[in-house]
């Protein structure tokens, strides 16, 4: 991890406009630019800061035909957010746990709507992919930045999806369950070439405490997306309504 450098005054002679900004100035307005760092950009990995670094006009979005690579090679690592979507990402974190206590209980409480946030709530009622009350699906409310037309969406559980803690990967039994249920739910309404689904290494989850896996799809239709949603939509999109 980082620190965050505070803003410093250049020397005399040398030209602001050229000098580069610092990470957290980036994609910034200039009248609403900072004097210190925020809390909610310091001490973060490498990669965010590099990523935070790059003006949104030239960061190039990750084409289908590379998410699918990326997927079939599970290296899902390699996925990023817009710049500027992943500042206010980062910065909304930084407000539910303030507000909430903890990214958990604001999951299950406001998004899946299963209970109050504890951990009683997420005791299934059946089997893996056995009860539909178990299970929710909605759209990604901080998805990365790819090709526009691919929906990112996320099956959340509230059984275990078993992982191999030798590997870091899924369990094959886990694997085929899941793409059963990917057959049955997706592929049965969309194109198999336009659906893939993938499950975040333990090491890159940013919800840990409530099992969930991934699911993207390349152009579905809108109804059926109201359909297997009940009408969700992203936070991303609701807060860019309302200026986060």
């Amino acid at each position: 991890m980082l620190n965050a450098p505070e803003l410093s005054t250049p020397n005399r002679g040398t030209e602001l406009s050229t000098a580069p900004l610092p990470y957290w100035l980036v994609n910034v307005p200039p009248a609403d630019r900072p004097t210190h760092c925020p809390n909610f950009l310091r001490d973060i990995c490498q990669k965010n800061i590099e990523i935070l670094s790059t003006p949104d006009e030239q960061y190039c979005r990750q084409p289908w035909e590379l998410v699918k690579e990326i997927v079939r090679t599970n290296r899902i690592d390699r996925f990023q957010r817009v710049p500027s979507d992943l500042r206010k990402y980062l910065e909304y974190k930084e407000r539910i746990v303030a507000s909430y206590g903890s990214i958990l209980r604001f999951i299950i409480k406001e998004r899946l709507r299963w209970g109050e946030g504890t951990a009683e709530d997420l005791k299934p009622k059946g089997r893996p992919f056995e009860l539909d009350e178990d299970i929710k699906i909605l759209y990604n409310d901080w998805p990365y930045g790819i090709e526009e037309g691919v929906v990112h969406l996320v099956v959340w559980t509230k059984f275990e999806l078993e992982d191999d803690p030798a590997t870091d990967d899924l369990t094959p039994r886990a694997r085929r369950e899941i793409d059963d249920y990917v057959t049955r739910m997706f592929r049965s309404r969309v194109p198999s070439d336009q659906v893939i689904w993938f499950k975040n290494w333990k090491s890159l989850k940013s919800v840990m405490a409530v099992e969930h896996f991934h699911v993207m799809l390349y152009k579905p239709d809108p109804g059926f997306l109201r359909e297997i949603t009940q009408g969700d939509e992203p936070l991303i999109a609701r807060l860019g309504r309302s200026n986060l």
